[in-house]
């Protein structure tokens, strides 16, 4: 076994996080024009309600993001991204002594939050823009890396793999788990996302969840993120605000298939479904 499998706590900068259960994180959008919450909470008051309202209902870790990552949007610049998370990574980190995660590719923000209380990097783009492993490395945190092919704006024209996607996105994470860890960043720091919904068709996103645990054999735990998705919508014919039900019983298959992480808008239905998989999974142990 590898140290991330045997490892009973992932450190978060000062906090720990306990492997024995599924955590949650709650997605918290600064942007103007992310899809399902854009505009909501991108100033700084509301960003701090909605943080105190997650913790609330159950939130283990805040996921902060300044550059939405929807199909077809278009990047920020550094600068902006800085002005929308900083301040807000700084009030959480500070005020509510959460574990404050910050979805960035860009080395410069890394650096940043990390210096402001950030206590987890997730990183869509794998670290793969320049100086994002240099960057994540000295910054001690632990690293979610996602599976992705091309950018938010050209993902999903048209994604082909030659082969079963499960072992496409393993050997793509296999291949960023190396570069991490020539990087010098520890195996016991990285987490893995398969990336629902980034660069993939509808058989492609329901297959990778039939086929989850595929990916445990990498030896590092696993997020996933499905909440309000459009391959859902996709398959029930629901609008973004009528996910709710689908992302749930997603996320009962994520985590009796291994998920560690659920990141979700829905908290408090997503504490409840998780915490009713696992008294159903924890019966027979």
């Amino acid at each position: 076994m590898s140290p991330a499998e045997t490892s009973s706590e992932l450190q978060c900068g000062r906090h720990r996080l306990a492997r024995s259960r599924p955590q949650v994180m709650g997605i918290l959008n600064v942007t103007p024009d992310s899809f399902s919450d854009g505009g909501r909470h991108h100033r700084l008051d509301g960003a701090l309600r909605r943080a105190e309202q997650m913790l609330a209902e159950g939130a283990d870790i805040i996921d902060v993001g300044g550059e939405s990552t929807r199909p077809g949007a278009t990047p920020v610049s550094i600068d902006e991204e800085l002005d929308r998370v900083v301040p807000v990574v700084e009030r959480l980190a500070g005020e509510l002594g959460v574990p404050v995660s910050v979805d960035t590719s860009a080395p410069e923000v890394m650096v940043e939050v990390a210096a402001c209380g950030a206590a987890l990097l997730n990183d869509v783009r794998s670290l793969r823009r320049p100086g994002a492993l240099e960057a994540a490395c000295d910054s001690g945190l632990p690293v979610c890396l996602m599976h992705m092919v091309g950018e938010p704006d050209t993902m999903q024209n048209d994604p082909r793999y030659a082969r079963p996607i499960e072992e496409e996105v393993h050997d793509f994470l296999l291949e960023r788990m190396e570069a991490c860890r020539a990087a010098g960043i520890d195996e016991r720091r990285l987490i893995l996302d398969p990336g629902f919904g980034f660069a993939k068709t509808l058989v492609h996103n329901l297959r990778l969840m039939n086929r989850l645990d595929y990916l445990e054999r990498l030896g590092c735990p696993l997020l996933v993120g499905t909440s309000r998705k459009g391959f859902i919508g996709r398959t029930l014919g629901r609008e973004v605000d009528e996910r709710l039900h689908a992302g749930l019983a997603l996320t009962a298959l994520a985590v009796s298939k291994g998920a560690w992480i659920i990141r979700t808008h829905d908290i408090a239905a997503s504490v409840d479904a998780i915490r009713m998989t696992q008294a159903v999974l924890e019966e027979g142990e």
